[in-house]
């Protein structure tokens, strides 16, 4: 286990997001991976309800990510096979033919399954000063 391989998962997951790779993107969540966003009322419970989540977005609202950036990251090795990554993410967002730079906090919790590290629980909040 290194910092390393947990600093490449989540660039993959930052990446992915940044480019609207929406397959490559949930790939990095494991099936019961949780979601807490300030942008959202309740607590979602599997990568399943996200996805469904995304697509509405897409749906009803046009929503398509531009780009996202990260700093300031630090990655916690708890153990062998967790680990916590926290950054600062700066992302590029469209919704009703508005895109709009979002300045965010991100906490994301990473499990080590079958070789792999996978996201198991992602933590938004609004990064204000």
């Amino acid at each position: 286990m290194s910092t390393d391989e947990v600093l490449a998962a989540a660039s993959k997951i930052v990446d992915d997001f940044g480019n609207h790779q929406t397959a490559d993107y949930f790939a990095g969540f494991s099936a019961d991976a949780t979601f807490m966003f300030y942008t959202h009322s309740e607590r979602l419970d599997s990568r399943a309800a996200y996805e469904a989540l995304w697509a509405k977005w897409e749906s009803e609202d046009g929503f398509k990510v531009h780009g996202c950036r990260s700093s300031n990251q630090l990655v916690q090795l708890i153990g062998q096979d967790a680990a916590v990554f926290t950054h600062l993410v700066s992302s590029d967002i469209e919704f009703a033919d508005e895109v709009s730079t979002v300045e965010e906090r991100e906490t994301i919790v990473f499990a080590k399954v079958s070789g792999h590290w996978l996201a198991v629980h992602e933590h938004l909040s609004p990064n204000s000063p």
